[in-house]
């Protein structure tokens, strides 16, 4: 009986002295991209807080599930953190067969990080200055343009695109963004969507005509630009969310150090600055909030996927 009230006593004395080492940050994107710069942001700021050094850690491929297989494997004690977005938890496990983890059950939901708008980008040479413009172009050439994509968001965006607006137009997939948006550039594909971060600067020189952003409103990191529902997309809202896992089993008294720490810093105007900078808008959640919020958008991206007639490959 003695032995059986011991373990939560002592489980709740050590988690009171969390962290005691350093804590390893997981991102699911190579370095350079915009998971991986907020995430370091992040890093830099919880260790701050914490006291202990935050690494972070890139594991990039696979659609972001060999970063996901690695967290989900590790052990619940605090020490190994995932930042992660809609890539690895909404759209993996309805795009491959096997992603080889449960994206609900096998994390446990820390805080959501904020939104990374999605913008629909078209060559200067295509003959269309708005959505409706494009929309009208495709239906009088099927199957003429073509649209790239470099990960998730931008693979279901095309898709539902095309299956939202009624019109042809041809998927060529790419590695990453960056190459997707090289050839976007150079004229070897017509539209792309791709994050508003890495966009920015070929569309402010002019390199890229931007037409919408992917969300139901506008956002606020671009708020000239109009939402493709407003621009006569019905029914079109796909959000990039960013946010903070740990593996299943994760004591709720470190859950709650890490949200509170995580909450704080999305507050302070400093560092909503530097994420604006990014085309990040930042804003958390509590760890309910958030695991409801996971759990709608697997929903919510399995229907669009389907109903782009999208094969899990």
């Amino acid at each position: 009986m003695g032995g059986l009230l011991a373990a939560p006593i002592s489980a709740v004395q050590a988690n009171s002295k969390y962290p005691e080492k350093p804590i390893s940050l997981v991102v699911a994107f190579p370095a350079g991209t915009t998971t991986d710069a907020v995430g370091r942001i992040f890093a830099t700021e919880l260790s701050d807080m914490l006291g202990q050094p935050v690494i972070v850690e890139n594991k990039p491929g696979g659609n972001a599930t060999i970063a996901a297989k690695y967290v989900a494997r590790a052990k619940p004690d605090g020490y190994t953190l995932f930042v992660t977005s809609n890539t690895s938890h909404s759209a993996a496990p309805w795009l491959m067969k096997n992603v080889g983890y449960d994206p609900i059950k096998d994390f446990t939901p820390i805080a959501r990080g904020g939104n990374l708008p999605f913008v629909l980008l078209v060559n200067p040479g295509v003959a269309a200055k708005t959505v409706q413009e494009l929309v009208a172009l495709a239906k009088e050439k099927p199957g003429s343009l073509t649209y790239a994509s470099g990960n998730s968001t931008g693979i279901l965006a095309g898709a539902t695109l095309g299956n939202r607006a009624d019109i042809d137009i041809l998927h060529v997939p790419y590695r990453g963004s960056p190459q997707a948006l090289t050839d976007l550039i150079g004229g070897r594909v017509d539209l792309l969507f791709n994050d508003l971060t890495s966009s920015l600067p070929f569309i402010e020189s002019g390199q890229v005509r931007a037409l919408a952003v992917s969300t139901a409103d506008r956002s606020a990191i671009a708020p000239e630009l109009p939402s493709m529902q407003e621009s006569g997309v019905k029914d079109f809202n796909l959000v990039s969310w960013n946010g903070y896992f740990g593996p299943a089993g994760m004591s709720p008294e470190v859950v709650e150090r890490l949200n509170t720490a995580i909450n704080e810093i999305v507050k302070k105007p400093e560092v909503r600055d530097r994420l604006a900078k990014l085309g990040f808008d930042a804003f958390s959640s509590t760890p309910a909030e958030f695991e409801e919020f996971v759990g709608g958008e697997l929903v919510a991206w399995g229907k669009l996927i389907k109903e782009a007639g999208i094969e899990p490959q």
